[in-house]
């Protein structure tokens, strides 16, 4: 996904709001193999900076934070929050993009989330 499937993404070090940061440690995450390395590296970093929520969408990452006792959230999370917070005025065209994009979103989770932001 990404910049490798054509996707045009920002450059991370060209924005001042975010700040980039990999696990100091190791840790036996590695060790679930079906986790990809960028869910791992999340988990990690998350057990490492008390407080912190991580953002994952993968249902076996979820499980795995889950049982950390890690804080969850999702991308549809994070578009729901951006909206109560002003920071966008609609989920809509971004939900619309996300499946352009091939996020899967099933028919009634679509409802749900325009349900939830007052959009429809």
């Amino acid at each position: 996904m990404g910049r490798v499937a054509g996707v045009d993404l920002p450059d991370l070090a060209q924005l001042d709001w975010i700040t980039v940061q990999n696990p100091a440690g190791q840790s036996a995450l590695p060790l679930i193999s079906d986790l990809g390395a960028g869910e791992s590296e999340v988990l990690m970093l998350a057990l490492e900076t008390p407080g912190a929520t991580v953002i994952l969408d993968d249902l076996l990452a979820r499980r795995v934070a889950e049982s950390l006792n890690l804080r969850l959230t999702g991308t549809l999370g994070l578009l729901l929050d951006a909206k109560q917070a002003g920071l966008i005025s609609q989920v809509r065209p971004l939900l619309d993009q996300l499946q352009t994009l091939r996020f899967r979103l099933s028919p009634v989770t679509y409802q749900a989330m325009l349900k939830l932001a007052d959009e429809l």
